[in-house]
Protein backbone atom coordinates (compact mmCIF):
# COMPACT_ATOMS: atom_id res chain seq x y z
CA UNK A 1 0.00 0.00 0.00
CA UNK A 2 2.74 2.38 0.87
CA UNK A 3 4.35 1.78 -2.47
CA UNK A 4 1.23 2.68 -4.50
CA UNK A 5 0.39 5.88 -2.60
CA UNK A 6 4.24 7.40 -2.68
CA UNK A 7 5.49 5.18 -5.81
CA UNK A 8 8.23 7.85 -5.91
CA UNK A 9 9.80 7.81 -1.79
CA UNK A 10 11.78 4.66 -0.72
CA UNK A 11 13.64 3.84 2.41
CA UNK A 12 17.08 5.80 0.92
CA UNK A 13 14.70 8.03 -0.20
CA UNK A 14 12.55 9.71 3.16
CA UNK A 15 11.47 12.53 1.04
CA UNK A 16 10.71 14.07 -2.18
CA UNK A 17 13.70 15.54 -3.70
CA UNK A 18 13.52 19.69 -3.51
CA UNK A 19 16.31 20.22 -6.05
CA UNK A 20 16.21 20.42 -10.11
CA UNK A 21 18.38 20.14 -12.67
CA UNK A 22 18.16 23.92 -13.43
CA UNK A 23 17.98 24.88 -9.84
CA UNK A 24 21.41 22.65 -9.81
CA UNK A 25 22.73 24.54 -12.52
CA UNK A 26 22.17 27.80 -10.74
CA UNK A 27 23.80 26.57 -7.00
CA UNK A 28 26.57 25.69 -9.47
CA UNK A 29 26.91 29.21 -11.24
CA UNK A 30 26.84 30.82 -7.97
CA UNK A 31 29.41 28.89 -6.28
CA UNK A 32 31.57 29.87 -8.93
CA UNK A 33 31.09 33.41 -8.44
CA UNK A 34 31.61 32.65 -5.11
CA UNK A 35 35.00 30.55 -5.21
CA UNK A 36 36.41 33.67 -7.16
CA UNK A 37 36.28 35.42 -3.91
CA UNK A 38 37.45 32.89 -1.88
CA UNK A 39 40.31 32.25 -4.26
CA UNK A 40 40.98 36.29 -4.05
CA UNK A 41 40.98 35.97 -0.05
CA UNK A 42 43.48 33.94 -0.46
CA UNK A 43 45.55 35.69 -2.60
CA UNK A 44 45.44 33.50 -5.75
CA UNK A 45 43.15 35.99 -8.27
CA UNK A 46 43.69 39.06 -8.62
CA UNK A 47 41.20 40.74 -11.03
CA UNK A 48 37.42 39.51 -12.12
CA UNK A 49 35.50 41.24 -9.35
CA UNK A 50 32.80 42.05 -11.98
CA UNK A 51 32.62 38.72 -13.17
CA UNK A 52 32.35 37.19 -9.73
CA UNK A 53 29.79 39.61 -8.66
CA UNK A 54 27.78 38.89 -11.67
CA UNK A 55 27.86 34.45 -11.53
CA UNK A 56 26.20 35.38 -7.94
CA UNK A 57 23.59 37.27 -9.15
CA UNK A 58 22.68 35.10 -12.05
CA UNK A 59 22.88 32.15 -9.84
CA UNK A 60 20.60 33.25 -6.98
CA UNK A 61 17.93 34.64 -9.41
CA UNK A 62 18.15 32.02 -11.85
CA UNK A 63 17.93 29.44 -8.35
CA UNK A 64 15.13 31.20 -7.13
CA UNK A 65 13.19 31.87 -10.82
CA UNK A 66 12.91 28.37 -11.17
CA UNK A 67 11.80 27.34 -7.61
CA UNK A 68 8.99 30.18 -7.43
CA UNK A 69 8.02 31.02 -11.05
CA UNK A 70 5.84 28.27 -11.72
CA UNK A 71 4.06 27.25 -8.77
CA UNK A 72 0.71 28.68 -7.64
CA UNK A 73 -0.72 31.59 -5.53
CA UNK A 74 0.17 30.99 -2.06
CA UNK A 75 3.70 30.90 0.44
CA UNK A 76 5.18 27.92 0.22
CA UNK A 77 7.51 26.71 2.73
CA UNK A 78 8.08 23.25 1.56
CA UNK A 79 10.90 20.92 2.92
CA UNK A 80 12.16 23.49 5.65
CA UNK A 81 12.35 20.70 8.10
CA UNK A 82 14.08 18.53 5.88
CA UNK A 83 17.05 20.64 4.62
CA UNK A 84 20.46 20.94 6.53
CA UNK A 85 20.64 24.60 6.12
CA UNK A 86 17.00 25.60 7.18
CA UNK A 87 16.95 23.40 10.39
CA UNK A 88 20.23 23.67 12.02
CA UNK A 89 22.01 21.11 10.39
CA UNK A 90 25.77 20.65 8.82
CA UNK A 91 25.00 23.02 6.39
CA UNK A 92 23.63 25.79 8.42
CA UNK A 93 26.35 25.18 11.33
CA UNK A 94 28.96 25.87 8.27
CA UNK A 95 27.60 28.63 7.01
CA UNK A 96 27.06 30.49 10.40
CA UNK A 97 30.28 29.81 11.25
CA UNK A 98 31.86 30.66 8.13
CA UNK A 99 29.64 34.31 8.30
CA UNK A 100 30.58 34.78 11.69
CA UNK A 101 34.57 34.49 10.97
CA UNK A 102 34.48 36.40 7.88
CA UNK A 103 32.93 39.04 10.04
CA UNK A 104 35.24 39.03 12.55
CA UNK A 105 38.08 39.52 10.12
CA UNK A 106 36.85 42.52 8.62
CA UNK A 107 35.60 44.19 12.43
CA UNK A 108 38.76 43.42 13.93
CA UNK A 109 41.75 41.83 11.79
CA UNK A 110 41.22 43.39 8.47
CA UNK A 111 44.63 42.96 7.37
CA UNK A 112 43.35 39.13 7.15
CA UNK A 113 41.60 40.03 4.01
CA UNK A 114 43.69 42.31 2.40
CA UNK A 115 43.81 45.91 3.90
CA UNK A 116 46.78 47.66 3.76
CA UNK A 117 48.54 49.35 6.54
CA UNK A 118 51.25 51.96 6.36
CA UNK A 119 51.14 52.86 3.34
CA UNK A 120 51.17 49.28 2.07
CA UNK A 121 49.13 48.54 -1.12
CA UNK A 122 45.83 46.17 -0.98
CA UNK A 123 46.32 42.80 -1.14
CA UNK A 124 43.73 39.93 -1.24
CA UNK A 125 40.25 40.19 -0.90
CA UNK A 126 40.32 44.09 -0.51
CA UNK A 127 42.46 44.43 -3.77
CA UNK A 128 40.32 42.35 -5.77
CA UNK A 129 37.56 44.97 -5.22
CA UNK A 130 40.16 47.60 -5.67
CA UNK A 131 39.07 48.42 -9.64
CA UNK A 132 34.95 48.87 -7.86
CA UNK A 133 36.07 50.82 -5.58
CA UNK A 134 38.47 53.42 -7.96
CA UNK A 135 35.16 53.38 -10.15
CA UNK A 136 32.71 54.43 -7.70
CA UNK A 137 34.77 56.94 -5.10
CA UNK A 138 38.11 57.30 -7.05
CA UNK A 139 40.10 55.40 -4.30
CA UNK A 140 41.44 52.11 -3.12
CA UNK A 141 38.69 49.88 -1.05
CA UNK A 142 38.89 49.33 2.31
CA UNK A 143 37.21 46.50 3.88
CA UNK A 144 34.07 48.57 5.34
CA UNK A 145 33.70 49.02 1.03
CA UNK A 146 33.63 45.49 0.50
CA UNK A 147 31.56 44.73 3.30
CA UNK A 148 28.90 47.73 1.93
CA UNK A 149 29.29 46.30 -1.40
CA UNK A 150 28.36 42.65 -0.15
CA UNK A 151 26.04 43.90 2.15
CA UNK A 152 24.06 45.48 -0.50
CA UNK A 153 24.51 42.97 -3.09
CA UNK A 154 22.80 39.92 -0.79
CA UNK A 155 19.76 42.57 -0.03
CA UNK A 156 19.64 43.13 -3.76
CA UNK A 157 19.85 39.31 -5.25
CA UNK A 158 18.21 37.68 -2.12
CA UNK A 159 14.88 40.74 -2.23
CA UNK A 160 14.80 39.37 -5.75
CA UNK A 161 14.06 35.75 -4.64
CA UNK A 162 11.88 37.24 -1.88
CA UNK A 163 9.70 39.12 -4.75
CA UNK A 164 9.66 35.86 -6.57
CA UNK A 165 8.04 33.90 -3.68
CA UNK A 166 5.91 36.36 -2.33
CA UNK A 167 4.95 37.88 -5.59
CA UNK A 168 1.01 37.15 -4.86
CA UNK A 169 1.32 39.18 -1.63
CA UNK A 170 1.52 43.28 -2.84
CA UNK A 171 2.93 44.17 0.85
CA UNK A 172 5.53 42.05 0.66
CA UNK A 173 6.54 42.99 -2.94
CA UNK A 174 6.19 46.98 -1.98
CA UNK A 175 8.20 46.88 1.27
CA UNK A 176 10.99 44.26 -0.69
CA UNK A 177 11.88 46.80 -3.22
CA UNK A 178 11.93 49.72 -0.25
CA UNK A 179 14.23 48.50 1.22
CA UNK A 180 16.54 47.56 -1.35
CA UNK A 181 16.25 51.11 -3.06
CA UNK A 182 17.16 52.37 0.46
CA UNK A 183 19.99 49.92 1.12
CA UNK A 184 21.28 50.85 -2.57
CA UNK A 185 20.99 54.47 -2.95
CA UNK A 186 21.04 55.54 0.90
CA UNK A 187 23.18 52.98 2.82
CA UNK A 188 25.62 52.54 -0.15
CA UNK A 189 25.75 54.74 -3.29
CA UNK A 190 24.71 58.46 -1.96
CA UNK A 191 27.60 58.55 0.78
CA UNK A 192 30.12 56.20 -1.72
CA UNK A 193 29.48 59.82 -3.95
CA UNK A 194 30.09 62.05 -1.56
CA UNK A 195 32.80 60.82 -0.01
CA UNK A 196 34.23 60.99 -3.96
CA UNK A 197 33.28 64.65 -4.08
CA UNK A 198 35.07 65.14 -0.58
CA UNK A 199 31.87 66.35 1.07
CA UNK A 200 30.36 65.12 4.30
CA UNK A 201 28.87 61.70 3.75
CA UNK A 202 26.33 59.71 5.81
CA UNK A 203 23.42 56.86 5.83
CA UNK A 204 20.06 59.62 5.95
CA UNK A 205 18.36 56.95 6.68
CA UNK A 206 20.08 55.87 9.32
CA UNK A 207 19.37 57.75 12.93
CA UNK A 208 20.25 57.78 16.32
CA UNK A 209 20.40 55.74 19.02
CA UNK A 210 20.90 52.59 16.06
CA UNK A 211 23.72 55.13 14.29
CA UNK A 212 25.34 55.04 18.16
CA UNK A 213 28.30 57.55 16.80
CA UNK A 214 26.20 60.11 15.39
CA UNK A 215 27.18 62.34 18.84
CA UNK A 216 30.80 61.41 18.70
CA UNK A 217 33.00 64.22 18.18
CA UNK A 218 34.46 63.33 15.18
CA UNK A 219 31.05 62.62 13.54
CA UNK A 220 29.74 66.16 15.01
CA UNK A 221 32.77 68.05 13.80
CA UNK A 222 33.22 66.64 10.07
CA UNK A 223 29.25 67.45 10.15
CA UNK A 224 29.41 70.82 11.58
CA UNK A 225 32.50 71.86 9.68
CA UNK A 226 30.78 70.54 5.90
CA UNK A 227 29.23 73.46 4.82
CA UNK A 228 25.60 73.69 4.11
CA UNK A 229 25.59 70.27 3.54
CA UNK A 230 26.57 69.09 6.90
CA UNK A 231 24.56 71.12 8.38
CA UNK A 232 21.93 69.62 6.78
CA UNK A 233 22.96 66.52 7.45
CA UNK A 234 23.03 67.59 11.06
CA UNK A 235 19.63 68.74 11.43
CA UNK A 236 18.15 65.84 9.18
CA UNK A 237 19.70 63.74 12.33
CA UNK A 238 18.31 65.36 15.06
CA UNK A 239 14.53 65.75 13.43
CA UNK A 240 14.82 62.08 12.59
CA UNK A 241 15.14 61.55 16.19
CA UNK A 242 12.84 64.09 18.09
CA UNK A 243 10.22 64.23 14.72
CA UNK A 244 9.95 61.98 12.11
CA UNK A 245 10.40 58.70 13.62
CA UNK A 246 7.84 59.68 16.34
CA UNK A 247 5.41 60.86 14.04
CA UNK A 248 5.65 57.86 11.46
CA UNK A 249 5.86 55.48 14.20
CA UNK A 250 2.25 57.05 15.58
CA UNK A 251 1.06 56.84 12.38
CA UNK A 252 2.68 53.36 11.04
CA UNK A 253 3.82 51.34 14.34
CA UNK A 254 7.50 50.89 13.90
CA UNK A 255 6.97 49.03 10.47
CA UNK A 256 7.73 52.24 8.86
CA UNK A 257 11.88 51.82 9.84
CA UNK A 258 12.08 48.51 10.99
CA UNK A 259 10.47 46.84 7.86
CA UNK A 260 10.42 49.08 4.90
CA UNK A 261 13.58 50.84 5.38
CA UNK A 262 16.42 49.70 7.84
CA UNK A 263 19.07 48.04 6.25
CA UNK A 264 19.41 45.56 9.02
CA UNK A 265 15.92 44.45 8.88
CA UNK A 266 16.20 44.52 4.58
CA UNK A 267 18.95 41.83 5.28
CA UNK A 268 17.30 39.76 7.80
CA UNK A 269 13.48 39.91 5.60
CA UNK A 270 15.77 39.07 2.25
CA UNK A 271 18.58 36.50 2.94
CA UNK A 272 17.35 35.63 6.29
CA UNK A 273 13.80 35.12 5.16
CA UNK A 274 14.65 30.66 5.27
CA UNK A 275 15.87 31.10 8.59
CA UNK A 276 12.70 32.80 10.09
CA UNK A 277 11.24 29.67 11.45
CA UNK A 278 13.92 29.42 13.81
CA UNK A 279 13.34 32.22 16.01
CA UNK A 280 12.35 31.03 19.62
CA UNK A 281 9.03 31.20 20.47
CA UNK A 282 9.20 30.26 24.26
CA UNK A 283 8.43 32.72 26.96
CA UNK A 284 12.17 32.67 28.42
CA UNK A 285 13.06 33.59 25.32
CA UNK A 286 10.79 36.66 25.37
CA UNK A 287 11.62 37.44 28.64
CA UNK A 288 15.19 37.43 27.88
CA UNK A 289 14.55 39.54 24.90
CA UNK A 290 13.14 42.53 26.97
CA UNK A 291 15.68 42.66 29.45
CA UNK A 292 18.64 42.29 26.74
CA UNK A 293 17.03 44.59 24.41
CA UNK A 294 16.27 47.61 27.04
CA UNK A 295 19.74 46.89 28.51
CA UNK A 296 21.09 48.00 25.39
CA UNK A 297 19.26 50.96 25.04
CA UNK A 298 19.65 52.19 29.01
CA UNK A 299 23.35 51.53 27.76
CA UNK A 300 23.31 53.90 24.75
CA UNK A 301 21.77 56.27 26.07
CA UNK A 302 23.92 56.95 29.07
CA UNK A 303 26.75 56.43 26.80
CA UNK A 304 25.64 59.22 24.28
CA UNK A 305 24.75 61.42 27.64
CA UNK A 306 28.56 61.31 28.27
CA UNK A 307 30.07 61.44 24.85
CA UNK A 308 27.67 64.79 24.22
CA UNK A 309 29.16 66.17 27.82
CA UNK A 310 32.23 65.52 27.46
CA UNK A 311 31.97 67.34 23.61
CA UNK A 312 30.75 70.23 25.36
CA UNK A 313 33.19 70.25 28.63
CA UNK A 314 36.32 69.17 26.95
CA UNK A 315 35.87 66.36 31.04
CA UNK A 316 36.14 63.38 29.29
CA UNK A 317 36.41 61.85 32.99
CA UNK A 318 32.73 61.76 34.36
CA UNK A 319 32.58 60.37 38.02
CA UNK A 320 34.61 56.95 38.04
CA UNK A 321 34.49 56.48 34.18
CA UNK A 322 35.55 57.50 31.27
CA UNK A 323 33.65 58.50 28.27
CA UNK A 324 36.24 57.45 25.63
CA UNK A 325 36.10 53.94 27.36
CA UNK A 326 32.61 53.53 27.75
CA UNK A 327 32.21 54.43 23.70
CA UNK A 328 34.85 51.73 22.61
CA UNK A 329 33.18 49.30 25.08
CA UNK A 330 29.69 49.81 22.96
CA UNK A 331 31.47 49.94 20.01
CA UNK A 332 32.82 46.70 20.58
CA UNK A 333 30.30 45.20 22.05
CA UNK A 334 27.14 46.24 20.48
CA UNK A 335 28.01 47.64 17.25
CA UNK A 336 30.82 45.28 16.35
CA UNK A 337 30.25 42.28 18.25
CA UNK A 338 26.34 42.05 18.57
CA UNK A 339 25.23 43.58 15.88
CA UNK A 340 27.40 42.37 13.13
CA UNK A 341 28.91 39.33 14.17
CA UNK A 342 26.20 37.79 16.41
CA UNK A 343 23.26 39.50 14.91
CA UNK A 344 24.09 38.03 11.19
CA UNK A 345 26.23 35.42 11.90
CA UNK A 346 23.31 33.19 14.07
CA UNK A 347 21.08 33.64 11.41
CA UNK A 348 21.08 30.18 10.97
CA UNK A 349 21.05 28.98 14.51
CA UNK A 350 18.74 31.80 16.25
CA UNK A 351 16.69 32.73 12.97
CA UNK A 352 17.01 36.00 11.00
CA UNK A 353 16.48 38.62 13.89
CA UNK A 354 18.72 38.27 16.28
CA UNK A 355 20.06 41.68 16.87
CA UNK A 356 16.38 43.58 16.10
CA UNK A 357 15.00 40.99 18.61
CA UNK A 358 17.57 41.07 21.48
CA UNK A 359 20.37 43.87 20.92
CA UNK A 360 18.76 46.74 18.52
CA UNK A 361 18.40 49.84 20.54
CA UNK A 362 16.38 51.62 17.96
CA UNK A 363 13.92 48.21 18.20
CA UNK A 364 13.18 49.32 21.58
CA UNK A 365 12.79 52.88 21.19
CA UNK A 366 10.40 52.36 18.22
CA UNK A 367 8.80 49.56 20.15
CA UNK A 368 7.80 51.46 23.17
CA UNK A 369 6.38 53.95 21.26
CA UNK A 370 4.20 51.26 19.09
CA UNK A 371 3.33 49.81 22.31
CA UNK A 372 1.74 52.67 24.00
CA UNK A 373 1.33 55.45 21.51
CA UNK A 374 1.02 53.66 17.47
CA UNK A 375 -2.55 53.54 15.75
CA UNK A 376 -0.54 50.49 14.42
CA UNK A 377 -2.14 46.59 15.32
CA UNK A 378 -2.72 43.22 13.88
CA UNK A 379 -6.31 42.55 14.09
CA UNK A 380 -7.55 38.80 14.02
CA UNK A 381 -10.94 37.03 13.17
CA UNK A 382 -10.59 34.47 15.43
CA UNK A 383 -13.97 32.45 14.16
CA UNK A 384 -11.87 31.70 11.06
CA UNK A 385 -8.53 30.33 13.01
CA UNK A 386 -7.46 26.83 12.12
CA UNK A 387 -4.95 26.94 14.30
CA UNK A 388 -2.65 25.54 11.83
CA UNK A 389 0.48 27.33 13.27
CA UNK A 390 1.89 28.96 9.91
CA UNK A 391 1.25 32.66 11.58
CA UNK A 392 3.67 31.46 14.89
CA UNK A 393 6.15 29.41 13.11
CA UNK A 394 7.16 32.21 10.48
CA UNK A 395 7.29 34.89 13.04
CA UNK A 396 10.88 36.16 13.14
CA UNK A 397 10.30 38.23 16.45
CA UNK A 398 9.29 34.95 18.08
CA UNK A 399 5.50 36.52 19.05
CA UNK A 400 3.47 33.26 19.42
CA UNK A 401 0.69 35.03 17.17
CA UNK A 402 -1.71 31.42 16.61
CA UNK A 403 -2.30 32.38 20.64
CA UNK A 404 -3.81 36.25 20.08
CA UNK A 405 -5.53 34.41 16.74
CA UNK A 406 -7.37 31.81 18.63
CA UNK A 407 -8.64 34.09 20.46
CA UNK A 408 -9.13 37.10 18.40
CA UNK A 409 -7.39 39.53 20.04
CA UNK A 410 -5.53 42.47 18.47
CA UNK A 411 -1.55 41.98 18.56
CA UNK A 412 -0.07 45.08 19.98
CA UNK A 413 3.17 44.12 21.06
CA UNK A 414 6.70 46.46 21.32
CA UNK A 415 8.70 43.78 19.52
CA UNK A 416 6.40 43.18 15.83
CA UNK A 417 7.82 45.00 12.93
CA UNK A 418 4.79 44.47 11.15
CA UNK A 419 6.26 42.69 8.06
CA UNK A 420 2.88 40.72 7.60
CA UNK A 421 4.82 37.26 6.99
CA UNK A 422 2.07 36.11 9.58
CA UNK A 423 -0.63 37.58 7.62
CA UNK A 424 0.72 36.42 4.57
CA UNK A 425 0.91 32.60 5.57
CA UNK A 426 -2.04 32.50 6.89
CA UNK A 427 -4.51 29.87 5.12
CA UNK A 428 -7.54 31.76 6.39
CA UNK A 429 -7.16 35.24 6.22
CA UNK A 430 -7.26 35.41 9.85
CA UNK A 431 -4.45 38.25 10.59
CA UNK A 432 -4.61 42.16 9.13
CA UNK A 433 -2.63 44.51 9.51
CA UNK A 434 -3.98 47.85 10.40
CA UNK A 435 -3.61 51.59 11.32
CA UNK A 436 -6.98 52.41 13.27
CA UNK A 437 -7.98 54.15 16.37
CA UNK A 438 -5.56 54.07 20.29
CA UNK A 439 -7.58 51.34 22.11
CA UNK A 440 -6.04 52.59 25.70
CA UNK A 441 -6.72 49.51 27.40
CA UNK A 442 -5.06 46.88 25.50
CA UNK A 443 -1.91 49.16 25.16
CA UNK A 444 -1.92 49.63 28.83
CA UNK A 445 -1.90 45.89 30.56
CA UNK A 446 -0.10 45.30 32.95
CA UNK A 447 2.95 43.01 32.84
CA UNK A 448 1.19 40.80 35.19
CA UNK A 449 -2.00 40.67 32.74
CA UNK A 450 0.84 39.37 30.04
CA UNK A 451 -0.26 37.11 27.45
CA UNK A 452 1.69 33.40 28.05
CA UNK A 453 2.54 31.48 24.68
CA UNK A 454 0.17 28.15 24.72
CA UNK A 455 4.14 26.80 24.49
CA UNK A 456 4.08 27.55 28.12
CA UNK A 457 0.93 26.38 29.21
CA UNK A 458 0.84 23.87 32.49
CA UNK A 459 -1.77 21.05 32.14
CA UNK A 460 -2.96 20.66 35.66
CA UNK A 461 -4.05 16.94 36.09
Amino acid sequence: MADQTYPSMSLAEPHPPFVGPIQKIAIAIGLVGLSMLILAWANQLSAGVGISLALIVIGVSLFAWNKYSDQPAGIKNNGVWFSSLTSRGFWAWSIGILITFFYICLYWYPQLVGLGTEGEENSGLVAFFDPLSMAIKGQPASQWFVYGVLYTLAILIFGIKFILKYRHNRYQILRTISVMFFQLCFAFAIPELLERLNQPAMDLKNMWPLNYYFFFDWNLDKLVHGGNLGMFMLFWGIAMIILISPVLTYFYGKRWYCSWVCGCGGLAETAGDPFRQLSDKSLRAWKIERWLVHGVLVFVVIMTAMVIYTYLTGVSQILFLNSYSVREWYGFLIGAAFSGVIGVGFYPLMGSRVWCRFGCPMAAILGIQQRFFSRFRITTNGGQCISCGNCSTYCEMGIDVRYYAQRGQNIVRASCVGCGICAAVCPRGVLRLENGAIDIHERTTKVRNVHVPLSEVKILK
